[in-house]
């Protein structure tokens, strides 16, 4: 996880990816902070097997010593290191008493996750759990160490297999990314609309996005999410942090932070899965290094959305649902917070794109095999691309309705 300003680079990493194993836990936590969040409610004594919504355990949670730890790591080898960033490194491990693999991040005293950053993290995935959010297994405070345990995620970041993969590694598939992209679609929608408070992830971004075998997603690295805005509030004011090029716009110029502000960092990351390309890019000329930049004179031609695809694909993906993806993103990435659509919309339009099986060699226009369920799916997803289109203005009407009648029921 990166706790740098929105204008510094992205993090260096090392090669190898960062990957994280099944777990979920519960820390004590205060009284006061239990009544303040209810995204993840207790298990009922009458049920002790009963679980989240999203489909994990609520259990308590584990605390390790250092010891433990250091043991389950091998010492910290260079062997078991699978990730390095501005936060310190993680290490793959396995935990003696359960024989459990996971990955254990241990912080750098001297990095840029703090010990507001590791709380925030620990209370975060203590309270939330859904099968799209990486599952906390515990942490370490000894001394001054601070370790935080997850589970591990087999498949490693996606940034490992989008942007870094090595020329053997085969690119991922059109479906593959779809579906990756619906996973973290998945787990914002319930930050933002099932958590309760709502929260806002603020550090979205493709390092950030964990794939177990299936290539299922799931949102890691918490140490910057912020309770979002209750009741009449618009928005949460907050010191400006994240990574450069994923931070939305106003959030940039003001410091209002909003759940439309990881709708932005989601485009920004469906995008990265479209093109392969990496949001900034400072090997490539002058007017392609922004990601964001360069595609928007495209978004305006919906003729030139095949200039956009990776051509690591090949041309091997149904255009439609290249087309829809983009439209999508354009509505993700405008400018205009206001007219972006909400993580439910989004969800709803990529559960299409998402839901197509990899059989075999996908060839641009192949919906099925039959041409009526063909011409019925091209229609739902023409369907949806218009749902798509109309997100903006359906948002503005809301919030002037809303407005309204607050204001007559005064």
């Amino acid at each position: 996880m990166s706790c740098c300003s929105c204008f510094s680079s992205p993090e260096k990493r090392v090669s190898k990816r960062s990957s994280f194993s099944k777990g979920s836990p519960q820390p004590t936590m205060s009284p006061r902070n239990k009544e303040t969040y209810s995204a993840a409610p207790a298990r009922s004594a009458e049920n002790p097997k009963a679980k989240t919504k999203g489909g994990n355990s609520s259990i308590p949670a584990q605390t390790f010593t250092f010891r433990e730890l250091a043991t389950a790591t091998k010492n910290f080898r260079q062997e078991c290191l699978i990730g390095e960033g501005g936060f310190g490194r993680v290490y793959k491990g396995k935990l003696d008493k359960t024989n459990q693999v996971v990955a254990v991040k241990q912080l750098d005293r001297n990095g840029l996750q703090g010990n507001r950053e590791f709380l925030v993290e620990v209370l975060m995935l203590s309270l939330l759990h859904h099968q799209n959010l990486v599952n906390l297994i515990g942490y370490c405070a000894d001394g001054d160490q601070r370790l935080l345990v997850y589970e591990y995620m087999a498949s490693g970041s996606l940034d490992g297999h989008l942007l870094e993969h090595p020329p053997e590694q085969k690119p991922l598939k059109w479906f593959s990314r779809m579906k990756i992209a619906l996973g973290a679609a998945q787990g914002l929608e319930y930050l933002h609309d099932k958590a309760s408070p709502p929260v806002i992830y603020r550090d979205l971004k493709s390092s950030n996005i964990l794939l177990d075998e299936e290539f299922n997603a799931k949102l890691s690295d918490f140490g910057l999410a912020k309770l979002g805005p209750v009741g009449d509030r618009s928005h949460v004011s907050s010191r400006i942090m994240g990574t450069y090029g994923y931070c939305a716009p106003e959030y940039q110029r003001t410091g209002r932070l909003t759940i439309k502000s990881d709708v932005y960092s989601f485009g920004v990351v469906l995008l990265e899965l479209i093109t392969g390309r990496r949001v900034i890019d400072n090997t490539r000329p002058n007017e392609e290094q922004n990601l964001v930049t360069w595609a928007q004179p495209m978004f305006k031609e919906s003729k030139r959305y095949p200039e956009l695809a990776d051509p690591l694909l090949r041309g091997e993906f149904p255009i439609r649902s290249l087309n829809q993806a983009v439209a999508v993103a354009a509505m993700c990435l405008q400018e205009d917070a206001g007219v972006r659509p909400l993580m439910s919309d989004v969800v709803s339009a990529l559960s299409f794109l998402g839901a197509c099986p990899e059989v075999g060699t996908v060839t641009p226009y192949s919906f099925s095999s039959s041409p009526s369920e063909s011409k019925a799916a091209e229609s739902t997803r023409e369907q949806e691309l218009g749902n798509a289109m109309g997100w903006g203005s359906f948002s503005r009407l809301e919030a002037s309705l809303s407005q309204r009648g607050s204001t007559s029921s005064l």
